[in-house]
């Protein structure tokens, strides 16, 4: 938008970069203030305190003032006047916050940062992400690691900086197979406990962590690494506190008037996608963190109360929240190629992953949330129970055509009494550990991206609490520290083995070998890549060893076949030598005949 604002783009929603205009920028030996308050009878400029005046500009619902004495780092708000009264109010589309409880805006260079992943950038323009391996490791970067350890603190003197956990950050990926970040809200936002869903900026970096410049340098410290970020952003509401969004210029301007739909079940204000300028607001968010800081993807939360009225599919479809996400996921995406959208939707709405030219909604990724369910209430089961749960196992596939699905074991599901993943594996401690190795490695082999919370890596008996850190001294104890091992080793070969993930959306990357061992509880299938690759996963999830079990394998063409993973090798806590597997193919006869210990799995080359 530059120096002159275009209303006809910004009214009608089609403005995608809304902060070149509005906001704190910079310039000629000062800083220019603008604001959109259509309804304000006032507003003045409060920089470090002192009241400046303003004035309306354009059409009259902008107001601005340039101010030469105004430097980086001065503190801001818009003290706003409206009935009688004023609320002063941070700035929609400031830079930089105040570190809570303070909240006031900051002013902010953004060009301070000079990016070193050139190289990244070119070869993302060129990804076909589809046909790429995609493990994603999601991080709550104020629990990751802790000066204060595992001991509980809201003290922001404990929280590491972006610059600081960067590298760390990066080395652990790297170690463990990971070939992404996805971080959890990272816009600025006042109550530690809503883990940033509840956000007040939409163009501010939480400054619990740092300054924006810092930020910039994690993503290109992890991108130089080879490592992917990912960002999740909030689009369907905002938090309520009075300097936020909320009633900004004594009207409804962003959020519904009625607080039938305006309010969301978790108390925050729903945007109103009817308004353009809301429309502008949200997509240049958007925008901006894919250009600005250099995020190759986000993950958009809650997509559900965006399709349906507050999520409830009785309520019918939101027709223009869903033709604001389709025009904001076309248009973002033509932005910046290379880039990918993930939606966190629950529902069965047709074309999430369809293209918006096309119907759909626009969206690369789906979260697989049927999926998540179905397998960790079948492992939940009690072994005796498993042969009449059998195919709420394997139902994915049933419906994983409809679209491009992402397997997430996510935040979500290890907190608020929800147990932890390896927690959740039926039985006692001892059966937790090879029933979660059999979990992942069916995740890992399952069509479908990737992404597993942190902590579950290490086998974290405790529920996420954002106050600690994870507890990385379970690896002192041998259960956990295999646990370590096997996971890192298994995404190792998910990202070295294109089988896995070369096909992921294709019919022709995925056969089921055996799917109707109920008795048994044995299931098999092969993942293929374009070329010759063909693996085979044998799953064996029952509390019985099933010796001698054979496979119909057509077409192996081989009389020999390399074991890649055993989940019951000894260097995971199992029974079984390393290296070893009782194995035997016949070309002949078409078959594979394998030794399955109980609660076990192979991962095999054929």
């Amino acid at each position: 938008m530059g120096a002159h604002v275009n209303t006809y783009n910004f009214y009608t929603g089609r403005e995608f970069y809304a902060q070149d205009y509005l906001g704190a920028r910079l310039q000629d030996g000062g800083a220019m203030f603008r604001t959109f308050a259509p309804a304000a009878s006032q507003v003045q400029l409060m920089l470090n305190g002192n009241p400046l005046e303003m004035h309306r500009v354009g059409d009259g619902n902008f107001w601005e003032l340039f101010w030469p004495g105004a430097r980086e780092g001065d503190a801001y708000e818009f003290r706003i006047f409206h009935g009688g009264g004023y609320v002063d109010h941070a700035d929609p589309y400031g830079f930089q916050a105040e570190l809570r409880p303070a909240h006031r805006s900051i002013v902010t260079d953004l060009s301070r940062h000079t990016f070193g992943d050139k190289r990244w950038m070119e070869a993302r323009s060129k990804r076909d992400l589809l046909r790429e391996p995609m493990n994603v490791y999601e991080v709550n970067l104020g629990s990751w690691r802790k000066r204060s350890g595992d001991q509980p603190s809201d003290d922001p003197a404990d929280w590491y900086s972006y610059e600081e956990v960067a590298k760390p950050l990066a080395d652990y990926c790297k170690e463990t197979g990971y070939n992404y970040v996805e971080f959890m809200p990272l816009g600025e936002f006042p109550f530690d406990g809503s883990w940033g869903y509840q956000p007040t900026g939409f163009f501010a970096p939480t400054s619990r962590y740092g300054t924006p410049e810092q930020l910039m340098g994690l993503v290109d410290t992890l991108h130089q690494a080879g490592i992917g970020c990912i960002l999740d952003i909030v689009p369907v509401h905002f938090a309520t506190d009075s300097y936020g969004l909320a009633n900004y210029d004594g009207t409804a301007l962003f959020e519904y008037p009625n607080e039938a739909v305006g309010v969301s079940e978790w108390g925050s204000h729903n945007f109103m996608y009817s308004r353009g300028e809301t429309c502008s607001f949200m997509q240049s968010s958007a925008n901006f963190w894919l250009g600005a800081y250099h995020f190759d993807g986000l993950r958009m939360d809650a997509i559900s109360r965006i399709i349906y009225w507050q999520g409830d599919e009785a309520r019918g479809v939101n027709n223009e929240a869903v033709q604001f996400m389709r025009r904001m996921n076309e248009g973002i995406k033509s932005l910046n190629p290379g880039t990918f959208l993930v939606a966190e939707d629950s529902t069965n709405f047709s074309g999430t992953t369809r293209p918006a030219g096309e119907g759909g909604l626009g969206f690369d990724l789906k979260w697989d949330m049927g999926w998540m369910h179905d397998t960790l209430d079948f492992f939940r089961t009690g072994p005796e129970w498993r042969p009449q749960n059998y195919h709420k196992l394997s139902f994915s596939m049933m419906y994983f055509r409809n679209e491009r699905y992402l397997m997430p074991l996510s935040h979500d599901e290890v907190v608020h009494g929800k147990a932890t993943i390896a927690q959740k594996m039926w039985g006692d401690y001892e059966h937790k550990f090879p029933q979660a190795r059999c979990l992942y490695l069916y995740m890992l082999t399952h069509p479908g991206k990737k992404l597993n919370f942190m902590g579950s890596e290490i086998a974290q008996l405790r529920e996420w609490d954002e106050k600690r850190e994870q507890d990385w001294f379970l690896r002192q104890y041998p259960l956990h520290d295999s646990f370590y091992r096997y996971c890192s080793e298994l995404n190792a070969l998910y990202l070295k083995h294109p089988a896995l993930w070369e096909l992921d959306y294709e019919e022709k990357g995925f056969e089921w070998r055996q799917v109707d061992d109920t008795q048994r509880v044995v299931y098999a299938f092969e993942r293929r890549d374009s070329a010759s690759e063909r693996l085979l996963v044998v799953l064996n999830l029952s509390d019985q060893e099933r010796p001698g079990y054979e496979l119909k394998c057509p077409n192996s063409g081989k009389a020999h076949a390399k074991v890649l993973l055993n989940t019951d090798w000894q260097r995971y806590s199992g029974s079984t030598p390393d290296g070893e597997a009782k194995l035997s193919m016949s070309p002949t006869k078409g078959t594979v005949t394998v030794d399955l210990p109980p609660f076990s799995g192979l991962l095999v080359r054929l």
